[in-house]
C-alpha cells in the first residue's frame, strides 16, 4: 500500500495528477475501471469524471467562422440515406477492412472457354495454392527457428518478435496474396519488401484492435452517429467531429482519439519484408510443366534478379513467366486490391485526432508524413495537449470533403471500357495494349557484324523494352481504374481524405479518386443531385467552354455564346460519342467534355431545364493560384491585375501576357542578329510557357525550367529538333526575367523567405511556421543516412529520416517559399470548405481548384472571395515575423562566425517586405479571381 502512495506522491510532485492521467492516457473502458478501482484503494475518496476540453479559437479567422456557426441553424447537408441504410453500408465496409483485401473482377475481355475448361483451369490454381501454402508453412518455420530472439541486429532490434504476431497463416496468406499480384515487369526489391512489411503490420493492427475491443466501440459509437447524417436524422446543428465526440463521451466514457496504432520504423518494417522476400525466393515453386501440375520436376515461382536504371544496379523479384501465365489464364480475369485501395461503401469515420478516423479499422493517419519525421507528429500533438480547438478547422474540413457521396458516371464508363478493349487511344489518355507497342528486335549471331552493329541492336532493345514496360505499366494502371469504377456501379461511396504537412488534402484511396487523370474525373459525379435553378444550366455550358481549354480570355456570356453556338455538336457528341463528329475529342479534357455533353443533352430534353437534377461537378479554378496569393500578400497593383485580383470586364491571362513579354525581347533580339530569336519565330505562346510560369512561384529552378520548356518545343512537330536545347535556354530565361519584371514584390517575397530559410537551416533548425488556421508545419529535409540491411538475397539500403540530423540548408531555403504558399492556399481552400458547408453546399476541391453542383456555382465564388479577402486581411508575413524571431531570438552563440550568423538571421526577420497600394476588397467584385 505504501508502494502505490510513494508512487502517486512522486508523480504529483512530477506535475503530473490523476486527473491529467486518466483525462489522457488511452485507456480502454476495462482498463480504466482497473486503474480507477487501483487508486481508489489507495485514495477512496477520488472521483473522475472527463473534462471535456472543445477550448476557444484564439485565431481570429477561426474564430469567425465557428462564431457565425453557433449563432444560426446551419443547413448541413444531409445524405440521401436512412440510418439503417447507412448501418447496414458500415457493416459491409467493416467486413472489407478486417478481410484486408477485396477481389474485383477486370474489365478488360478475355477469351471465352468451355467450362470444362474453366473448372480445370480453376482445379490447377487451387492445388498451386495449396501446394504454396505447405511450401511456405515449412519454409517459414525453418526460417524462424534460425533466429536468436535474444540477439538485436545493427538496428538494435529483433525480428523475432514481430514473427509471432500473427497465426503463421496469416504470414502465408499475405505472401501468396503479394505473389498473385506481382506484375509480370517484377517489382523494386525495396518496394516488394516495404509493402510485404506494412502488409503484415496493418493486419497485426486490425486484429489488435478487434482484441482489445476498439473495433466494437467505434462500431456502437458508429450506429448512432448515422443519426447526424441520415436523412430521417433526428441531430441538427453539430461538426460530425463534434458529434462524435460527443458520443464517445456519453456512451462510452472514453476516447477513441487517445487510441494509437503501433507505429513501425522503416527499418523494421523492412527487415520483415526482406525475410518473407528471401522466404518467398526460396520455398515458392510451380512445376515446369503447367499443364501437368502433377509433374514432379519444379521451378521457382519468383526470383530475384538485377536490373540497371539511370547506371543504378536496382534488385527486382520478378514472377517467372510461366507463373505469370498460369494467373493470367486461371484467375477469371479478377484483381486483388487491398482495403485501403478502394473508396469506402460508408461515410468515414470522422477525424477527431491526428490518429484517429478516415477508415474503421484500418491504421491510417490525419498527415502523410515519411517514416522517421516524428516532430511535426509531436508538434500536432503538443496543439492538443495545450488547446484542442486548434486542430479543429483541419479535422473538420477534412471531415467536410470525406463525407461527400458519389456515384460512377455509368454512361462514360461504358464509353471508355469499349475503347479499352478495342486497343484503347493515346490522344484520349487510354493506354493500347503492350501487344501494339514494338516488336522486340532479333539478332542473329552467326551473322557478319561488327562493333556498331551489335551497340545499335542493344540501343534498339532497350528502347523497345523501356517502351513496353511503360505501355504495361499504363495499361496496367488504367485497367485498375477502370475495374474499381466498374465495381462499383450502382453503388454510393465515398473518399476519405487525409493532408500533406503543408495542409493540402488528397483522397486516401490512391488509384481511383477525384484528383485523378481526365478520364477518372470524368467517371465521377456527385451522388445527390440538384436541380439546375435559374442560373445552374449557363454554368454547365461555361464549364464545358472552360474544359475545352478555348476562350480562355473571353467573358462569360462570351464562352456561353460559343456553348450556344455549338449546340448540336454537343448533342452529337453525347449521343454518338464514337461513331458521330467526335467534336468532345477537341478538347483539352475530352472525357469530361463528354461528361458534360451527356448532361447538358439531359437538361436541353428536359420538360424544364432549370428543374433537371443535375448531378455533375462544376469546376472553379484560381487564375495561377500561387501567383494571386503573393499578389496579395505584397498588395502588389500590377500583379494583382495580372492574375485577376482586380475587376475586369475581360479575364486577364498572365500566362498569354507573359507570352508576349517574352516574345518581345525575341523580336529586338532577333533584329540585333541573334540566331535562336530568329528560329523561335512563329512559336512563342501561351502553351510554351503556361507551366513555367505556373512553377515559378513555387520555386522550379532555371533548369527545371528549361527541361519544361523542352518539353513543349518537343511537342511542336514543325520546330527544328537540332535547336531545342538553345531554344529552351533562351525561353527559360526569358520567362524568368519577364516574371520579374511583372512581380516585382513576388520576388521581394520568395527572396526573403529563401535567406531566411537559409540562414535558420545553417544555424542546424528546420524551418517551421503555423499556418493562419492554426497548423502547425515543419520541413521534413535533412541529411539522410542509410543504413546497409543484410538478406539472404540482397543487401538493402534503408533510409535513416531522423529528424535530428543536420537540416539539408539546400532544400530548406528552396522549399520554404513554395511550401509557405501551400499552406495558404491549402488555409483559404478549408475556410472555403467550411464556410461553404455552413451554407448547405456540396463541395470538394482539388488545391485550387473547386468543384459543387451547377446551381450553387454563384453562392460558392461568393464563398470564395470573401475568405480569401478574410485571409489576406490578416497580417500573415509579419505574424510569419513574430514567429520565427520568437524561436531564434534565444541566446547568442559564443563562437565569433556563429554568432555574426546569428544576428543576421534576426536582422533578416525584422525586415519583412514592404507593401504596395492593392486594394483587398477589390477582389470581392471580381467575376474572374476563380472561374
Amino acid at each position: 500500500m505504501r508502494g502505490r502512495s510513494g508512487f502517486l506522491q512522486d508523480m504529483e510532485q512530477n506535475g503530473f495528477t490523476l486527473q491529467y492521467m486518466f483525462d489522457h492516457y488511452p485507456f480502454l473502458p476495462e482498463e480504466r475501471e482497473l486503474g480507477l478501482h487501483t487508486v481508489r484503494r489507495v485514495r477512496p475518496d477520488f472521483s473522475w469524471q472527463y473534462q471535456h476540453r472543445n477550448g476557444h479559437y484564439s485565431l481570429p479567422l477561426i474564430a469567425e467562422c465557428y462564431d457565425q456557426l453557433k449563432k444560426e441553424i446551419p443547413s448541413f447537408p444531409r445524405l440521401p440515406f436512412t440510418a439503417n441504410e447507412l448501418r447496414q453500408m458500415f457493416k459491409k465496409q467493416l467486413a472489407m477492412e478486417e478481410a484486408g483485401f477485396v477481389t474485383v473482377e477486370s474489365v478488360k475481355v478475355s477469351r471465352s472457354v468451355n467450362p470444362d475448361t474453366a473448372s480445370q483451369r480453376k482445379g490447377r490454381i487451387e492445388h498451386l495454392r495449396s501446394h504454396w501454402r505447405k511450401e511456405l508453412l515449412l519454409a517459414f518455420r525453418d526460417a524462424k527457428s534460425k533466429i536468436n530472439p535474444r540477439r538485436a541486429n545493427h538496428f538494435g532490434t529483433s525480428i523475432y518478435p514481430f514473427l509471432q504476431l500473427l497465426p503463421e497463416e496469416d504470414y502465408i496468406d499475405i505472401m501468396i496474396m503479394v505473389m498473385t499480384t506481382l506484375p509480370p515487369n517484377g517489382e523494386a526489391m525495396i518496394v516488394f519488401a516495404k509493402d510485404l512489411g506494412r502488409k503484415v503490420q496493418s493486419r497485426f493492427c486490425i486484429k489488435r484492435k478487434q482484441k482489445l475491443g476498439i473495433t466494437a466501440l467505434v462500431t456502437k459509437v458508429y450506429d448512432h452517429y448515422v443519426e447526424l447524417l441520415a436523412s430521417d436524422g433526428k441531430v441538427h446543428n453539430k461538426f460530425p467531429r463534434e458529434y462524435w465526440q460527443e458520443l464517445e463521451r456519453d456512451l462510452l466514457h472514453w476516447y477513441a482519439y487517445g487510441h494509437q496504432d503501433v507505429n513501425w520504423s522503416d527499418a523494421t518494417t523492412m527487415q520483415l519484408g526482406t525475410f518473407l522476400a528471401n522466404i518467398m525466393v526460396s520455398g515458392m515453386n510451380i512445376p515446369k510443366n503447367a499443364k501437368n501440375p502433377l509433374q514432379q520436376r519444379l521451378i521457382p515461382a519468383v526470383y530475384h534478379t538485377y536490373n540497371y536504371q539511370s547506371k543504378r544496379k536496382i534488385g527486382f523479384i520478378k514472377p517467372h513467366p510461366m507463373l505469370t501465365q498460369i494467373l493470367e489464364s486461371d484467375q477469371n480475369s479478377s484483381l486483388i486490391f487491398d482495403a485501403f485501395v478502394m473508396p469506402t461503401y460508408c461515410p468515414p469515420v470522422p477525424w477527431t485526432s491526428p490518429t484517429f478516423g478516415g477508415y474503421i479499422v484500418v491504421p491510417t493517419q490525419l498527415i502523410r508524413m515519411e517514416e522517421g519525421i516524428t516532430k511535426q507528429r509531436d508538434l500536432l500533438d503538443h496543439c492538443k495537449e495545450e488547446d484542442p480547438s486548434k486542430l479543429h478547422v483541419i479535422l473538420d474540413t477534412v471531415n467536410q470533403l470525406g463525407n461527400c457521396p458519389w456515384h460512377i458516371n455509368e454512361e462514360v464508363l461504358d464509353v471508355i471500357i469499349s475503347l479499352f478493349n478495342s486497343g484503347g487511344s493515346t490522344q484520349l489518355g487510354v493506354p493500347p495494349p503492350p501487344s501494339a507497342g514494338p516488336i522486340l528486335p532479333k539478332y542473329d549471331p552467326t551473322g557478319k557484324t561488327g562493333i556498331a552493329d551489335r551497340t545499335a541492336y542493344n540501343n534498339d532493345m532497350r528502347l523497345a523494352r523501356k517502351t513496353l514496360f511503360e505501355m504495361h505499366s499504363l495499361h496496367m494502371d488504367a485497367e485498375y481504374k477502370l475495374s474499381i469504377a466498374n465495381a462499383l456501379r450502382h453503388r454510393t461511396f465515398w473518399f476519405p481524405h487525409n493532408i500533406d504537412f503543408r495542409g493540402r488534402s488528397y483522397s486516401c484511396p490512391p488509384h481511383f479518386n477525384h484528383i485523378g487523370s481526365d478520364t477518372t474525373r470524368s467517371l465521377l459525379q456527385f451522388a445527390e443531385g440538384q436541380p439546375l435553378g435559374p442560373n445552374g444550366f449557363d454554368w454547365l455550358k461555361i464549364h464545358l467552354v472552360n474544359l475545352m481549354g478555348r476562350n480562355k480570355c473571353e467573358s462569360l456570356s462570351e464562352r456561353l455564346r460559343y456553348a450556344n453556338a455549338h449546340m448540336e455538336d454537343i448533342l452529337d457528341s453525347a449521343d454518338r460519342p464514337l461513331e458521330g463528329h467526335r467534336w468532345w475529342m477537341k478538347s483539352d479534357e475530352p472525357w469530361q467534355t463528354l461528361a458534360c455533353c451527356k448532361e447538358i443533352a439531359k437538361a436541353v430534353r428536359s420538360p424544364d431545364p432549370a428543374a433537371f437534377i443535375s448531378h455533375l461537378p462544376v469546376h472553379q479554378d484560381g487564375s495561377c493560384n500561387g501567383l494571386q496569393h503573393y499578389a496579395a500578400l505584397g498588395r502588389d497593383v500590377v500583379g494583382a491585375a495580372s492574375v485577376n485580383l482586380i475587376p475586369h470586364e475581360l479575364p486577364q491571362d498572365v500566362y498569354e501576357v507573359v507570352a508576349q513579354k517574352v516574345e518581345q525581347h525575341r523580336l529586338r533580339d532577333a533584329a540585333n542578329g541573334l540566331q535562336i530569336a530568329q528560329v523561335l519565330e512563329g512559336f512563342i505562346n501561351r502553351k510554351v510557357v503556361k507551366q513555367t510560369v505556373m512553377t515559378v512561384v513555387y520555386g522550379v529552378t532555371r533548369y527545371g525550367a528549361r527541361l519544361q520548356v523542352e518539353k513543349r518545343l518537343d511537342e511542336l512537330e514543325d520546330f527544328p529538333k537540332a535547336h531545342v536545347w538553345k531554344a529552351s535556354i533562351y525561353l527559360s530565361r526569358g520567362i524568368f526575367h519577364s516574371l520579374k519584371e511583372m512581380f516585382a514584390s513576388t520576388r521581394e517575397i520568395q527572396e526573403w523567405l529563401t535567406e531566411s530559410a537559409r540562414l535558420i537551416s545553417m544555424a542546424g533548425y528546420s524551418v517551421e511556421w503555423i499556418s493562419p488556421v492554426g497548423l502547425p508545419i515543419i520541413q521534413p529535409y535533412h541529411h539522410i543516412k542509410y543504413t546497409n540491411l543484410k538478406s539472404g538475397i540482397q543487401t538493402v539500403s534503408v533510409c535513416n529520416m531522423d529528424m535530428q540530423q543536420k537540416p539539408h540548408t539546400m532544400k530548406q531555403k528552396n522549399a520554404f517559399p513554395p511550401n509557405f504558399i501551400h499552406s495558404l492556399d491549402s488555409t483559404h481552400m478549408m475556410l472555403t470548405a467550411l464556410n461553404c458547408y455552413r451554407k448547405g453546399l456540396t463541395f470538394v476541391s482539388i488545391h485550387d481548384c473547386f468543384w459543387t453542383h451547377a446551381k450553387t456555382v454563384d453562392i460558392m465564388n461568393q464563398v470564395c472571395r470573401e475568405q480569401f479577402v478574410a485571409l489576406h486581411s490578416q497580417p500573415i508575413l509579419e505574424n510569419l515575423s513574430k514567429f520565427l524571431l520568437r524561436k531564434h531570438s534565444g541566446l547568442l552563440p559564443e563562437k565569433t562566425k556563429e554568432r555574426e550568423r546569428h544576428l543576421k538571421l534576426l536582422d533578416v526577420l525584422t525586415r519583412v517586405p514592404k507593401k504596395g497600394d492593392f486594394r483587398l476588397q477589390q477582389v470581392m467584385d471580381s467575376v474572374y479571381f476563380f472561374s
